[in-house]
């Protein structure tokens, strides 16, 4: 049994005895990133937290709390789902917004005219569609000319993919070239998440949750049933978006990693509420299975005084990311490089990895160092957003894209890396 020690008396202590004095201090609010030269922007951070976010202070309701009978400011609560209401609590994602004026509130939904440069459903009964075992390479897609005004939306063009929205697994890859801001319209899409990798030019977002400045060299995604629009601070941009139906994207498992390394959850940023006060008339346009519709409104859909939740777009800034190699001999598999990943419904199988190799060291002696030769069951589809790339036997430029279809051989030739 330790030893007893008795208390000590009140009378025992002096009462002369000076106190030390302690000194310190107290957040008074969360961290958020502030704005940079290249972006006005601040934003909070963590990727797959829970945040709350106050144009307006005051405007979130108290705790315990999401539909009080009267919102702060006459606003009106609406909740955003992103999975359904009884997914399992770790991979439930939802948002709650209190905004100026319901969504409900638009008029008659319209289907628009075609657009036969967006494809969403690759299924063999699609006659629009063609599998092919063949490789391909693509250029950047040319900008527009200055008589033909091109928006993100309608310089969007589709390049492959596979699955379907209906049935809520697949993936869609589409190339993007635009010249013109998007005006008093707002996108949403239906069908899936939209991970946007800009090439060339800036692309200024406004999403119903706030506002992400996102340039080349960085990414960021926009989820299904979020409204957004893009503006082009540069005048002109280009890029890839690659789409995935029925998942979400998803930090990739560290494994022996241990704790640290890969995309860091704290460098992913998160925008706070930010809305406008417009009572002009405004377009709404859904893509749903790649057809799009669209209902107008008197006024703006960005009106989110304040939001708290985890369904919220982001962006993330490729060059943060912690690279891992060998450092004395073989090679590593590109897996090692993921970034994002999205599940399929398949346990223990992706839908996709988004993988980014950045420049990087190569010590591994006696190794063949260019990417090795080889024959992969999934499809591999690769960008470039500046730099030079030298595994493999097409030339790639910055903008372009290629396609290493499933099981098919590739790797480099003499004439891109001499043996």
């Amino acid at each position: 049994m330790g030893e007893f020690v008795p208390p000590v008396s009140q009378d025992s202590v002096s009462m002369t005895t000076p106190v030390q004095s302690t000194y310190g201090r107290s957040a008074t609010d969360c961290y958020t990133s502030p704005p940079t030269a290249k972006d006005p922007y601040r934003y909070m951070v963590g990727f797959g937290n829970r945040f709350a976010s106050e144009a307006v202070p005051g405007t979130l309701p108290e705790g315990g709390r999401n539909v009080p009978q009267k919102c702060a400011f006459d606003l009106y609560s609406e909740q955003l789902n992103g999975t359904s209401f009884i997914s399992s609590r770790q991979t439930l994602q939802q948002v709650w917004m209190y905004r100026i004026r319901p969504s409900v509130a638009h008029r008659p939904l319209e289907p628009m005219a075609a657009n036969d440069d967006i494809e969403a459903c690759f299924s063999p009964s699609n006659p629009s569609i063609k599998y092919t075992p063949l490789t391909y390479t693509w250029g950047p897609l040319d900008i527009p000319e200055a008589t033909t005004p091109t928006t993100f939306l309608t310089g969007l063009k589709t390049m492959g993919g596979h699955g379907d929205p209906t049935n809520k697994e697949g993936i869609a890859i589409h190339m993007y070239a635009a010249n013109a801001s998007m005006g008093n319209e707002a996108f949403c899409n239906n069908d899936g998440d939209f991970l946007i990798i800009p090439t060339e030019g800036a692309l200024d977002i406004q999403t119903e949750l706030g506002r992400m400045m996102v340039c080349p060299g960085q990414v960021c995604v926009i989820q299904a049933g979020i409204r957004w629009k893009v503006s082009l601070p540069d005048g002109q941009a280009r890029g890839y978006v690659q789409e995935i139906f029925g998942s979400h994207y998803e930090l990739p498992e560290l494994g022996p990693l241990g704790s640290n390394g890969m995309a860091l959850p704290r460098d992913f940023e998160i925008p706070v509420a930010s809305f406008d006060i417009d009572e002009t008339k405004w377009t709404i346009i859904h893509k749903l299975t790649g057809e799009l519709f669209s209902y107008e409104q008197a006024w703006t859909p960005f009106d989110v005084v304040a939001w708290h939740g985890n369904y919220a777009p982001y962006k993330y800034e490729l060059s943060k990311f912690v690279s891992f190699n060998s450092t004395l001999k073989e090679q590593v598999d590109p897996t090692i490089h993921t970034v994002l990943m999205a599940k399929s419904k398949i346990p223990g199988v992706s839908l996709t990895e988004f993988a980014a190799f950045l420049p990087k060291w190569q010590t591994s002696t006696n190794t063949f160092r260019p990417p090795y030769y080889h024959r992969n069951m999934a499809t591999e589809i690769g960008g470039l957003i500046y730099g030079k790339y030298g595994g493999s036997a097409r030339e790639q430029v910055a903008g372009g894209l290629t396609l290493e279809n499933s099981y098919m051989p590739h790797g480099v030739t003499k004439v891109t890396k001499p043996l």
